[in-house]
């Protein structure tokens, strides 16, 4: 059975060991996540402290929305932006990854938490029912003071999420024991 994830899809450009999953992975990117990606390539700001990284994730990110940019991937993914929360089909990239794009609505719902970016990936994350994946200590502690019901594992942990991770379905059975 294929995992998926919610993830912001410049993770997917820095963090090589999720183009290598255990088992076949699903990355729900949200749309406006993609969007990111064309003013960190082309933006004056390091995405990596490193120079050498920052060069080197810099090209993966032109690689990805190479990808992104092909012409059967960019149809799926326009046929997706036609309508709220609308899915892309599966956009493949070997056996083991596919990527969904998921034309994500900011409502604003937890704005004084989180920017627009992060509450797109929340509601994907809540409404879809998946877990997301993240990088952003900070943010996985704001999603827990804020108490947002989404399951969200470091990107550390990618390996055991993949492997082994809880379910949406086993949390709320932990709840009600």
């Amino acid at each position: 059975m294929r995992r998926r994830f919610v993830i912001e899809a410049v993770m997917v450009a820095t963090y090589g060991q999720l183009m290598l999953p255990g088992r076949p992975v699903d990355y729900v990117i949200p749309y406006s996540t993609i969007m990111e990606l064309y003013d960190m390539k082309s933006g004056q700001d390091p995405v990596m402290d490193d120079p050498e990284d920052d060069q080197h994730v810099k090209l993966k990110i032109g690689e990805l929305i190479a990808f992104f940019e092909e012409p059967l991937n960019r149809k799926k993914i326009e046929r997706a932006l036609q309508s709220p929360w609308r899915e892309s089909s599966p956009l493949l990239l070997g056996e083991e990854v596919s990527f969904t794009v998921v034309n994500a609505m900011d409502n604003a719902h937890y704005g004084e938490f989180f920017d627009p970016i992060e509450t797109e990936q929340l509601l994907t994350a809540m409404k879809f029912e998946l877990p997301l994946l993240s990088d952003q200590i900070e943010l996985q502690d704001r999603i827990i003071e804020a108490e947002v019901p989404v399951q969200v594992y470091d990107i550390e942990d990618f390996e055991f999420a993949v492997e082994e991770g809880i379910s949406v379905h086993d949390l709320e059975a932990s709840r009600d024991c």
